[in-house]
């Protein structure tokens, strides 16, 4: 497995919380409530965060590959590395801490919200799975950031 890959660990509130994990199964560079324990894979480029014996999560390797509107099926090709940067940036954007920012209407994290909505409008290459994160930012954007 990757050095980095997303995780999703089950909120407090019941949703899923994007985060970051590292491949090694311990708690060292995670988001993780608690250490994990195992992966189990049950898919190419997906396992399961398994911790005292129940599923605590889900894990995607190298979910940028993966990012698609609607149904369609994801490219192929590998993503372009403007693309790898600019979802960085969404999942911090729509995360904890930064989002509760955003959802209080901090002028920075509101810049920062328009800032990455204007990169994905503007990225030339890669433009389908720029297009798949413009859906969810521009939503922020119209919800959060008028």
């Amino acid at each position: 497995m990757p050095a980095t890959q997303a995780a999703l660990w089950p909120h407090s509130d019941g949703h899923n919380q994007p985060g970051l994990t590292c491949s090694t199964g311990q708690n060292r560079n995670t988001q993780s409530p608690c250490p994990l324990r195992s992966l189990i894979g049950i898919a190419p480029d997906v396992a399961l965060l398994v911790q005292d014996g129940a599923v605590v999560g889900r894990s995607f390797t190298d979910p940028v590959r993966y990012l698609t509107t609607g149904f369609t099926a994801p490219d192929p090709a590998l993503p372009a590395p403007a693309t790898r940067l600019v979802f960085t940036a969404c999942l911090d954007v729509i995360t904890t801490p930064l989002f509760d920012e955003v959802r209080e209407r901090n002028p920075v994290a509101l810049a920062r919200l328009r800032e990455i909505h204007r990169a994905l409008r503007a990225q030339r290459e890669d433009r389908h799975r720029a297009d798949a994160l413009l859906e969810t930012i521009a939503t922020f954007v119209e919800d959060y950031g008028r």
